[in-house]
């Protein structure tokens, strides 16, 4: 039997979620969504019982459920390229698998996306319920990608978005190991704008971003989309030498006028450690573009999906996708 499309999928990346994944499933089954809604859920390599309480949302849920799980884990923007893909709704909306983005909140920016006929719509937080260091760290991620990307200066992107089944389509198709969502998002529209929405504290567990996965994050959005830190490094490169040139006459003119300290090893080393370490420095961002380049073409896989299991509907029992 082929179910009707929605007009609302909520698409949520989940990792060791356990313990959260049930009262936000509850939480969003309360909405009351015209047109019908669906939830996805992408498990991305759980190492808890996630795989077992989803199984049981997709039975008891008294929404339509889609539960995917990948064969390991493969970073949350993998993960919400696998549920759009799957998602049917005319609009689809990301959350968090720890119950910080308020089922009313996700309401909220679609009916605002609906309004304004807008693309994408971000959520941005009044008041984010992080720690210090990943607020710190997401506030620079975004400074950075003002001139990374192809962005309005200073707009807040947020993993907590509503985008249309247009954009979703178009995004989902990048094959790439290495995705950076806002990204893409931004390489298929500019029809884009923000609401001011609530972040609730975390009530259960600790989140599953790290500080190295920030910076594969922020890696995935400088590389991946602006060859401007390779025009940095080339300017660097050149000031460097230039200052080098300026450094050389600047010696022979003072070896003629036998002028001048006398330089002793101590000076010599520390210079040499200042140009090696800026050039291996420089060296390594090349690297890290042609390491990517090197996955992309031996085809690395964004994703690979162990098995998907879809709500019945009403009378049938859940079937093995």
């Amino acid at each position: 039997m082929i179910q009707s499309a929605p007009a609302l999928s909520f698409v949520i990346p989940l990792y060791n979620s356990a313990e959260t994944i049930g009262a936000v499933v509850r939480g969003l089954e309360a909405l009351a969504v015209a047109g019908g809604m669906e939830i996805v859920l992408v498990n991305d390599g759980s190492r808890d019982a996630t795989a077992g309480v989803c199984r049981e949302l997709v039975r008891t849920a008294r929404v339509p459920v889609i539960y995917v799980e990948h064969a390991r884990n493969y970073g949350e923007h993998n993960a919400v390229l696998t549920g759009w893909r799957l998602a049917r709704g005319a609009h689809i909306v990301n959350l968090d698998d720890d119950g910080q983005n308020p089922p009313a909140e996700a309401a909220r920016l679609w009916a605002h996306a609906k309004a304004t006929g807008l693309d994408v719509v971000f959520g941005h937080y009044a008041t984010k319920q992080h720690a210090a260091w990943r607020n710190l760290g997401s506030w620079f991620a975004n400074r950075m990608t003002d001139w990374a990307l192809e962005k309005p200066p200073g707009f807040y992107l947020s993993s907590f978005r509503c985008v249309t089944a247009f954009v979703a389509r178009e995004v989902a198709q990048h094959s790439g190991p290495y995705p950076y969502i806002d990204g893409l998002i931004l390489q298929v529209t500019q029809r884009i704008g923000s609401l001011e929405v609530r972040h609730e504290q975390r009530r259960v567990g600790e989140s599953g971003y790290t500080l190295r996965r920030l910076m594969r994050l922020w890696l995935s959005a400088w590389v991946n989309f602006s060859v401007l830190p390779l025009r940095v490094a080339t300017v660097l490169g050149l000031s460097m030498a230039g200052t080098g040139v300026i450094g050389v006459g600047w010696v022979i003119w003072l070896r003629v006028m036998n002028e001048g300290p006398t330089f002793g090893w101590g000076s010599i080393m520390a210079a040499l450690l200042v140009f090696s370490g800026t050039q291996l420095a420089l060296l390594g961002l090349i690297g890290e573009y042609i390491g990517r380049m090197f996955l992309t073409v031996n085809q690395r896989p964004q994703a690979v999906v162990r098995e998907i299991f879809r709500s019945a509907p009403v009378g049938e029992s859940a079937p093995n996708g």
